[in-house]
């Protein structure tokens, strides 16, 4: 598959998987799974053939693991980033003392006013690792990435989560916890 099929196809996944999967007669069921032959057959109605073995690079050729095929490769979902109604059925965890979150330099008076809030999704999400915030942060524009206390706000009661793509998952992040880097 080449690259510009590669990154439509991707897309194209995400609002699916994540947004609106009624778009193509989809139900997300608890995991936010589907039956990858009912995604196939409603992307081919959509105008998006797509084969098994193409559906299957797309997983395996995101560089964010965004996808998730299940053990008897049956069923598929996205990670996280859903907007659309989903018990994700993911536990809670214990975070490393500090995680990351790029964002754009235009966004900052903002998040330091009221926080990092996630908006239409279910969860902020937030990196392990200061580059991969600092390449999501600067997707449309110049970059900032915040140093999230993690650490005191797991102390404090907050609740995180791990997706299964190692993106940490917590319902907001007040100002009080966040720092530059």
């Amino acid at each position: 598959m080449d690259e510009k099929r590669l990154v439509r196809t991707s897309k194209f996944l995400s609002k699916v998987l994540r947004h609106r999967p009624e778009e193509l007669g989809l139900a997300l069921m608890p995991g936010g799974w589907v039956e990858v032959d009912a995604l196939l057959a409603g992307s081919a109605r959509k105008g998006l053939p797509m084969s098994r073995a193409e559906l299957e690079e797309v997983v395996a050729r995101n560089d964010k693991r965004r996808f998730a095929l299940d053990e008897t490769g049956t069923l598929i979902r996205a990670q996280q980033g859903h907007s659309a109604p989903v018990d994700l059925e993911l536990e809670p965890a214990a975070p490393p003392g500090t995680l990351y979150h790029g964002t754009l330099e235009r966004s900052l008076p903002d998040i330091l006013k009221s926080g990092l809030l996630k908006m239409r999704r279910h969860h902020v999400h937030l990196s392990s690792e200061e580059a991969a915030a600092r390449a999501v942060g600067g997707r449309r524009g110049q970059p900032v990435v915040l140093a999230v206390d993690a650490g005191e706000m797991c102390r404090d009661g907050w609740v995180f989560y791990r997706s299964g793509n190692g993106v940490w998952l917590v319902d907001r992040v007040p100002p009080r916890y966040l720092s530059g880097c």
